[in-house]
């Protein structure tokens, strides 16, 4: 999509938002709350299998989240997956107080001297060797039960830790928002409450798959996640919740991804 097209999208999403009665995911959640719910741009650098990731990874840490930060954005995620079954893969979560910001962002990013300087090897690099084989981004909507990223103490700390990134999809919009209901129900902070950590709960405005919605939750370590999404199945809150006819078959598919952060990921 060019970036011009890329714009226009965003600002007509900024303006949907506003409008009620609409039966858009994005729209059906900006009536719900306030307008304090952040947004995040999610990001998955693909590679071919055997492709080299350090002239991004390079990128990313010298040019690309300094150049963010200096723009405002405090807070961005990078984490590669080790796992990864179709060659490496390197996300990126970037949070944005508004739709505002996002844009402004978009449109003056590549004109900082300071980024272009920085990442020029990168930026430069010739087609027959691309740095990435593509990319896939999807900007979401914070739920409005947890308008903004929650770093653990592990993230806080800069300790071992380990990401999973999971993605709810739907076979209907409103199935979608019923999916949405139910996290700010209680699901949320069932989580919360049994040590599953939850960093982010976004719904996707654009991207590919829709409609669905991805959240991310941090651990120690596999183990420990695991030991904590067993507490999370027996608690009577979550019985209480799944059982309940409206919430009924609102996910049709799961997708599941381990991450681990670099050592420059803000999350």
């Amino acid at each position: 999509m060019k970036k011009r097209t890329f714009l226009k999208n965003v600002i007509a999403v900024s303006a949907l938002a506003k409008v009620a009665g609409s039966l858009s995911i994005s729209t059906s959640l900006a009536a719900e709350g306030s307008g304090k719910r952040e947004f995040y741009e999610l990001r998955a650098y693909r590679f071919k299998v055997g492709d080299e990731t350090t002239l991004l990874d390079s990128y990313l840490e010298k040019a690309a989240v300094p150049a963010l930060n200096r723009m405002g954005i405090d807070r961005v995620g990078v984490f590669t997956e080790p796992d990864a079954k179709e060659g490496p893969v390197i996300y990126m979560l970037i949070a944005y107080p508004s739709l505002e910001k996002f844009a402004e962002v978009s449109a003056n990013f590549l004109k900082d001297p300071q980024l272009l300087k920085d990442g020029a090897d990168y930026l430069n690099t010739p087609k027959a060797k691309p740095a990435f084989a593509r990319v896939d981004s999807w900007l979401l909507q914070a739920f409005s039960g947890m308008p903004v990223i929650e770093l653990s103490a592990l993230s806080k700390e800069k300790k071992e830790r380990i990401f999973e990134l999971r993605t709810y999809e739907s076979h209907s919009e409103l199935k979608a928002i019923k999916k949405i209901e139910m996290f700010n129900a209680g699901e949320i902070q069932v989580m919360r409450d049994v040590g599953l950590a939850p960093v982010f709960y976004g719904s996707t405005i654009m991207g590919s798959n829709m409609p669905h919605l991805v959240y991310m939750l941090s651990a120690e370590n596999k183990e420990e996640h695991k030991k904590h999404f067993g507490e999370f199945s027996k608690h009577p809150t979550w019985k209480k919740i799944s059982g309940d006819p409206q919430f009924a078959d609102t996910v049709s598919k799961i997708s599941s991804h381990f991450l681990v952060p670099t050592k420059y990921s803000q999350i």
